[in-house]
């Protein structure tokens, strides 16, 4: 009896011993191989270097507060674009402290004069997103704030708006998604920017 129970089980241990070393160790590690292989950027986080230093990704949001900055999505992750606690606010349309923290953060807003946006705050300043590490803000955000940035910085606005055109990306293929502006990246041009008019003495 023992030996005919060892036979009808051999062939379940054997697939089941085989499908595990298929599919979870030699699948998983082909995967890896591969995206090492075509897209290493994107497979190890799409990292961004600056000075040999990794300051960030290009897919998570970072907190900036100083005024020479463009300011991303508010994130409602932790305590701000914490990766490890991804999360929206989960406060409703009707909840009073939902509308009080967007009226103040509304108040502390002033529009960009001549950009060519409506001087309405856009949306996307003053709300959350679902993760809470939203990267991209909307153009007319970016522009919205260029008065405050210019002013911090010395430098010319429409400086600052050819920069920020320069750094909108447009939706996939024509029409999957919303043109957008990487914060990060647009915030390292301008530090970029900055410096190499510091050094031609401008």
């Amino acid at each position: 009896m023992t030996k005919d129970l060892l036979a009808a089980l051999r062939p379940a241990l054997v697939m089941t011993a085989m499908f595990a070393l298929l599919l979870g160790i030699a699948y998983p590690l082909a995967l890896t191989g591969a995206a090492q292989l075509l897209f290493p950027s994107a497979a190890n986080g799409s990292l961004i270097e600056r000075r040999g230093q990794v300051i960030g990704s290009e897919l998570i949001g970072q907190a900036f507060t100083s005024d020479a900055y463009f300011h991303g999505r508010p994130s409602a992750a932790g305590k701000g674009y914490d990766a490890t606690a991804s999360a929206g606010s989960n406060l409703g349309p009707t909840s009073r402290a939902l509308a009080d923290r967007v009226q103040a953060d509304m108040a502390a807003l002033k529009p960009s004069p001549g950009a060519p946006v409506p001087s309405d705050v856009p949306p996307d300043l003053v709300t959350t997103s679902a993760s809470g590490l939203d990267p991209q803000i909307s153009p007319e955000a970016a522009y919205f704030q260029i008065a405050r940035v210019a002013r911090a910085r010395g430098m010319d606005p429409a400086a600052l708006r050819q920069l920020v055109a320069d750094h909108t990306e447009t939706p996939l293929l024509g029409f999957l998604g919303e043109p957008r502006v990487n914060v990060l990246k647009l915030n390292l041009a301008l530090d970029s920017m900055t410096r190499s008019g510091a050094n031609r003495g401008q």
